[in-house]
């Protein structure tokens, strides 16, 4: 056996632009007059899958940082950040996609760093989307609706605000934010889990065929026969995550 793949759970926290603009609120930043200031990472937060600690990282955490002044240097926060992608094999993101994935790959480039490793990501965003009709899919949301608990509450914009200038109080409550998000999405994660049709073969990924694919549990059950129109294949249950799987080879009754 290679090990067992290597699964981030991450999310970022990211700075406005700073525009000026004839304009006010929605339509601003579409017609500024000008971008005084790029938008920033704030901080990151995350947890390897399996592990006790979720981690939270921000910029006043590097030597870079300067207490009063705003933009802030974000590279050294950004290199972490990229470490931990090309240690992944595996990330997992609420909206991850679309936003928290895209954002960091524009903080690399910007800092000059090359594209890590492609790992393959799960997002959670789109499983509750394509699974379910919840009536909201926002994280928080999720959370409350399975029973799994909330995000930390950030008060508004003015917590942005009040770490853009150099706050401390601000920073650590932005940070407590962050790291919520992380372990509230862990649980979000677990719960839909068992829907995911289409969950990335933890077998494959770790050079193995006789566990369960989605969680690696050797605990698995006969659930009968899945069929095509030409053979069929013995389903299993994992007794452990709940999902659903079948053998990789046809009209046998071998472990998945």
């Amino acid at each position: 056996m290679e090990g067992k793949p290597r699964i981030l759970i991450f999310d970022i926290e990211t700075s406005p632009a700073i525009v000026a603009s004839w304009v006010t609120k929605q339509r601003a930043y579409w017609n500024a007059t000008k971008v005084i200031h790029d938008w920033r990472m704030l901080t990151f937060a995350y947890k390897w899958f399996g592990g006790k600690t979720t981690y939270v990282k921000g910029l006043p955490d590097y030597p870079s940082y300067r207490k009063k002044g705003w933009p802030q240097e974000d590279k050294e926060l950004t290199k972490e950040l990229w470490e931990l992608f090309k240690e992944a094999d595996l990330i997992i993101g609420h909206n991850g996609d679309q936003f928290d994935i895209k954002k960091s790959n524009a903080r690399f480039i910007k800092h000059g760093f090359k594209p890590p490793p492609a790992s393959r990501t799960i997002d959670t965003l789109k499983v509750a989307r394509k699974h379910f009709k919840f009536d909201s899919n926002k994280l928080d949301d999720l959370g409350e609706y399975l029973g799994v608990g909330r995000k930390e509450r950030t008060g508004g914009y003015d917590l942005w605000d009040d770490c853009m200038a150099g706050k401390e109080s601000a920073w650590d409550k932005m940070k407590r934010y962050n790291k919520q998000d992380v372990v509230l999405l862990e649980k979000v994660y677990l719960e839909l889990r068992p829907w995911m049709t289409n969950h990335p073969n933890l077998n494959i990924m770790a050079g193995v065929h006789h566990t369960c694919p989605t969680c690696m549990s050797e605990n698995l059950a006969k659930a009968g026969f899945a069929f095509t129109q030409a053979t069929k294949f013995q389903k299993w249950n994992c007794k452990d995550c709940g999902a659903m799987s079948r053998s990789r080879l046809s009209t046998n009754v071998l472990r998945p």
